[in-house]
């Protein structure tokens, strides 16, 4: 299964939970009602900023880090000579900046473990 935007929403919309300010006398009976889940639009406005964080981060040049999952990071790549394979023409690629992931050692080791 491929994890999308759309699961990553439905996660935090089950997993998220804030707890009122006031307590009513019946929360006291039943402290698993004593808490409001996220809606979707909420849930996905969440998403879409921290998706908007991590690309302007990028699109600066910066590195962008999270701890036990990886880095992403900006690397330069000059231009080169290259060849159309189709016709065999040799043509010039124009330097441009990519992104790489790198995995951290943490995911590494667990990925590596379950298998």
């Amino acid at each position: 299964m491929t994890l999308t935007k759309k699961v990553i929403v439905k996660s935090i919309m089950e997993t998220v939970r804030f707890k009122p300010k006031r307590k009513g006398s019946q929360l006291f009976l039943f402290p698993e009602l004593d808490c409001t889940f996220l809606d979707r639009k909420r849930a996905a406005e969440i998403v879409d900023s921290l998706f908007e964080k991590i690309k302007e981060s990028l699109v600066q040049g910066e590195d962008v880090r999270i701890f036990g999952f990886g880095k992403f990071q900006v690397k330069f790549k000059w231009a080169r000579k290259g060849r159309n394979p189709q016709t065999g023409e040799t043509i010039i690629l124009r330097s441009r900046r990519v992104v790489t992931f790198k995995v951290s050692r943490k995911l590494r080791d667990k990925m590596n473990r379950s298998s």
